[in-house]
């Protein structure tokens, strides 16, 4: 005879779709699963994970290999770029507004690079808002990506060193830290 807290424990399991297995310790605790982020099958790092453009022009084209159709050209170095895929030499990618298809491995870089998308944002000395001003960066300027904590990101324009805010700029993970 069952008891009943574990009958209960076995109607919950079935209200919530779950599998319907009664558990015969009401004290233990459920085991947690981590959570896991996909891999690349090809390099096994992250999916998705920035890259940047090593080439002044690239071609994303609709399937992963030069016999499919051209669907957008990526013009300008150092444009920072989404994996999403990958299939033997070829990258699926995709820029800021979503445009993008696949790409060969050969015309990108691991070299971090961010695009700011305010229309201006305030570059810092350090990362808190009461920071001395570098300078104001127009939208649509490319920037190296150096550091980042869980708010801010150290990036580098040109010689001028600076702290931006994380959500002012496309190309680095929410979540991500860097040193």
């Amino acid at each position: 005879m069952l008891k009943t807290l574990t009958i209960v424990t076995f109607i919950w399991a079935l209200s919530l779709g779950g599998p319907a297995i009664a558990q015969e310790n009401s004290t233990d605790k459920p085991a947690e699963t981590p959570i896991k982020q996909a891999r690349g099958p090809v390099t096994n790092l992250a999916i998705p994970r920035f890259v940047s453009m090593k080439a002044s022009e690239g071609f994303a084209r609709r399937g992963p290999s030069k016999s499919h159709r051209i669907d957008w050209v990526f013009k300008h170095k150092n444009t920072p770029l989404m994996v999403t895929g990958e299939y033997q030499h070829w990258r699926r990618v995709q820029d800021v507004d979503g445009q993008g298809g696949w790409m060969h491995f050969r015309l990108l870089s691991g070299v971090r690079m961010v695009l700011f998308q305010a229309e201006k944002t305030k570059l810092r000395r350090r990362a808190y808002e009461a920071a001395d001003i570098l300078a104001e960066v127009e939208q649509g300027v490319i920037a190296k990506l150096d550091a980042c904590d869980v708010e801010w990101c150290k990036v580098s324009i040109g010689r001028t060193k600076g702290w931006v805010r994380k959500g002012a700029i496309w190309g680095v993970g929410k979540d991500e830290l860097r040193n």
